[in-house]
């Protein structure tokens, strides 16, 4: 007789003896089922541990770096030593203060520093001087060193006193007006700035090179008398046609300046140029 599904059964003369095979049977599979449950159970476990890790892994590499191999984080390099702020040295200071920029006044205040030469073009170079919108043609030039020669009334005698070596003349030209410029070269500053003080009488126009004579034989003329460094220089200007200058002659009076100013501007870059190059800076 038999009581079901999992219940005893009993043999088949009904002695109510329990059936010892069937029962043995019976736990055994319930054993095999309980095994695979805890088998199933473990995997499921140990795909969520390995997930984790995974996880772990993706993280602790950046997502991918550039190496393209995945590392877990007790296999990365440690990061280096930083130095503390009390390891780092503190900033210096020279308390020798540099030297000051060469003067470039020094260079043209006595022929002991003066070195450059002196030239007709090193002072007058070209064949026009342009001056803003205003352009005058170059006539004659000249060189000489006896100073007298190149004067008017008294201020040959003043060049010689005060040590003139040189004067360099050169004359510009424009629309009927001409001027010439002569540069007085002296050893020291104090003997060129004294010449332009004690001035009188002027410096003597020089013509040719298509500029007719002019100022000379009694024609007023306007003259300028000025010096920078060891350089004394003096302009005379005035009319070709012989007309005098007044004060109302403005158009000579530009010309005189324009010459003045350019002169002055040679000098201060004579200057310029061999203090840079004693610096051992670039020339402008």
């Amino acid at each position: 007789m038999s009581f079901g599904q999992g219940g005893p059964s009993w043999g088949p003369e009904e002695s109510r003896t329990p059936d010892w095979a069937a029962l043995a049977e019976a736990s055994a599979a319930r054993g095999r089922r309980k095994k695979w449950l805890m088998i199933g159970g473990g995997a499921l476990a140990t795909a969520a541990v390995a997930a984790i890790v995974a996880t772990a892994v993706i993280t602790t590499d950046g997502g991918g770096g550039a190496s393209g191999s995945d590392r877990t984080a007790s296999e990365l390099p440690a990061p280096a030593d930083l130095p503390s702020e009390a390891s780092a040295p503190d900033p210096s200071f020279s308390s020798v203060a540099p030297p000051p920029p060469p003067d470039p006044k020094d260079y043209i205040a006595d022929e002991k520093k003066d070195r450059a030469r002196v030239t007709v073009d090193a002072f007058f170079p070209g064949r026009k001087l342009t001056m803003g919108d205003r352009v005058y043609a170059k006539g004659a030039t000249a060189r000489t060193s006896d100073c007298a020669t190149t004067t008017q009334g008294a201020l040959g005698s003043i060049l010689v006193n005060n040590g003139c070596d040189q004067v360099i003349r050169a004359t510009y030209g424009k629309d009927g007006i001409a001027v010439t410029v002569g540069l007085a070269v002296f050893g020291t500053e104090a003997e060129a700035r004294k010449a332009a003080e004690q001035a009188s009488g002027g410096m003597a126009s020089l013509s040719g090179s298509g500029v007719p004579t002019f100022c000379r034989g009694g024609s007023v003329c306007r003259r300028t008398a000025n010096s920078y460094g060891r350089y004394a220089y003096f302009t005379v200007g005035g009319y070709t046609s012989g007309k005098n200058v007044t004060t109302a002659a403005k158009d000579v009076y530009k010309v005189g300046d324009d010459l003045t100013d350019f002169t002055f501007r040679q000098i201060r870059h004579r200057g310029e140029v061999q203090a840079s190059a004693a610096a051992g800076l670039p020339v402008g």
